[in-house]
C-alpha cells in the first residue's frame, strides 16, 4: 500500500492520476486527471481532452484543509457526434464534500447537535 492510496477517496484510485501538489499554511491541493481508458461499447472514440475542474472538498490534513482538483476525460464518438464522460461517485450528492468526509461530518453533527440544543435550552435572557 502507497500513501497516496491512504489519502485519497477509495473511489478515486485506480481511475484517476495524481498530478500535481500545492500547498500553503492553510490548505492542500490535489489535482487529478482521468486515466486514459476508452469508453466501453461498440463506438469508435476519440479522446477530446478534459471537462474543466471539479473541486471536492476532502478531509483535512494536519490542521489543512483539503480539496480535490478532479478532471475527467472528454471522449468523442464520431458516429453520433456526442461527447461521453466517465461518471464517478466521489461528491456527497449536493455537496462539494467528498463521500467519506460527508459521512463523516454527518456523523459528527449527530453527537454535537443535542449537546448544542441543550445549551441553547439552559441560556436565559
Amino acid at each position: 500500500m502507497d500513501l497516496i492510496s491512504l489519502i485519497l477517496p477509495k473511489e478515486v484510485l485506480g481511475h484517476f492520476a495524481l498530478t500535481s501538489i500545492e500547498e500553503s499554511a492553510e490548505q492542500v491541493d490535489l489535482y487529478l486527471e482521468e486515466l486514459s481508458v476508452r469508453p466501453q461499447g461498440d463506438g469508435v472514440y476519440i479522446s477530446k481532452g478534459f471537462t474543466p475542474y471539479s473541486v471536492i472538498q476532502d478531509y483535512p490534513l494536519r490542521g489543512r484543509a483539503v480539496y480535490l482538483h478532479v478532471r475527467r476525460r472528454k471522449w468523442y464518438e464520431p458516429s453520433t457526434g456526442a461527447i461521453v464522460t466517465h461518471q464517478f461517485d466521489i461528491a456527497h450528492e449536493g455537496t462539494r464534500l467528498s463521500k467519506e468526509f460527508a459521512a463523516f461530518l454527518k456523523e459528527a453533527h449527530r453527537y454535537i447537535e443535542p449537546e448544542y440544543q441543550n445549551h441553547r435550552r439552559n441560556v436565559s435572557c
